[in-house]
């Protein structure tokens, strides 16, 4: 197999083969630190609608609303009242948007599957939400200079992904199995991609990274 002639994340050139498993496999930027899968083997749009449809993230659930709470607390307390935001990759089911209004920030939803609103990337915003989102994406480098596009100067883009930090496990990981998870970050790839987009990083707790774009 061919190997990729960047990384997707950095395009740091030269990517090196980490792991062949289930017939899938996955390379490592040593730049960055991320992995991701093979570009010949990324899913097409109808397999990662069916995935994405065997998901059940009801609004109103009260352990899935939980969950998003790791990434929802520490945003707010760094958001002045009232602002504009957008949650990017909002899924069927958007639970984080309803909790943000509920705190009385106005929302626009956006999801290339299930929202496909080009209306919304036509503006900017004082804090973009990406939640269980950054793992999906096939060419992420894009996606980032995207959500910078989108950002107010001083607007923060909050992010949720499964940090991936056990090397030895990863054969097993079930955020690996997920067929629509082509890519994977590391805390020190986070920090990359801030340090790329000139952006400051936080990361305030277990897999949650808050970027402010710079004023």
């Amino acid at each position: 197999m061919p190997a990729p002639s960047t990384c997707p994340v950095c395009t740091c050139k030269h990517p090196r083969l980490f792991m062949q498993v289930d017939g899938r496999s996955y390379w490592r930027c040593e730049n960055c630190m991320a992995t991701f899968l093979d570009p010949s083997q990324l899913p097409d749009l109808t397999a990662e609608r069916a995935e994405y449809q065997l998901h059940r993230n009801e609004v109103d659930d009260p352990g899935y609303r939980r969950f998003l709470s790791r990434v929802t607390a520490p945003l707010l307390a760094r958001l002045e009242p009232g602002q504009s935001g957008l949650d990017y990759g909002c899924g069927p089911g958007p639970a984080l948007a309803a909790m943000l209004e509920e705190a009385g920030h106005g929302m626009t939803l956006y999801d290339p599957l299930f929202r496909n609103d080009p209306a919304a990337l036509a503006r900017s915003y004082d804090f973009v939400t990406c939640t269980e989102v950054a793992e999906h994406f096939h060419r992420p480098a894009e996606e980032f200079a995207r959500l910078d596009g989108l950002l107010k100067p001083d607007g923060w883009l909050a992010l949720m992904t499964i940090f991936q930090t056990d090397d030895q496990a990863f054969a097993g990981w079930h955020y690996r199995r997920d067929p629509t998870h082509v890519v994977f970050y590391r805390e020190q790839t986070l920090r990359h991609i801030a340090a790329r987009m000139g952006w400051h990083c936080e990361i305030p707790c277990a897999n949650v990274a808050l970027f402010q774009k710079a004023g």
